[in-house]
């Protein structure tokens, strides 16, 4: 391996971690939205799990909201990742829209 190779970059350009306090704050945010799946509220929080690998947990930015049949139910991600990801997709697809609802402008969500 060259020297090239094995050199870093520059010393202070990485984006600096979000705190764990931005992070709850998001997930409370997160909680006031209605399940993307079905539009029933309340929710639970889900972290992302679709395509990861361990067992460290996902950010507290990567969560979408879940009704608890969604969420941890009989039609739950929890319940069966594969059987949940075949009728809606990956879990981190969602996460776009998640964003929109934040933002505003997304103001009813259908999957249609």
């Amino acid at each position: 391996m060259t020297f090239l190779a094995r050199a870093k970059g520059p010393t202070g350009l990485k984006e600096p971690k979000p705190s764990k306090a931005a992070g709850k704050a998001h997930m409370a945010r997160v909680a006031g939205l209605p399940c993307v799946i079905c539009g029933y509220w309340p929710v639970e929080v889900h972290h992302c799990i679709s395509g990861r690998y361990g067992q460290r947990k996902a950010s507290d930015f990567h969560t979408i909201p879940l009704c608890l049949n969604h969420h941890r139910g009989a039609e739950g991600i929890h319940a069966s990742k594969a059987a949940w990801e075949a009728l809606n997709g990956l879990d981190i697809d969602y996460l776009p829209v998640v964003a929109d609802m934040l933002a505003g402008e997304l103001t009813k969500w259908s999957r249609a």
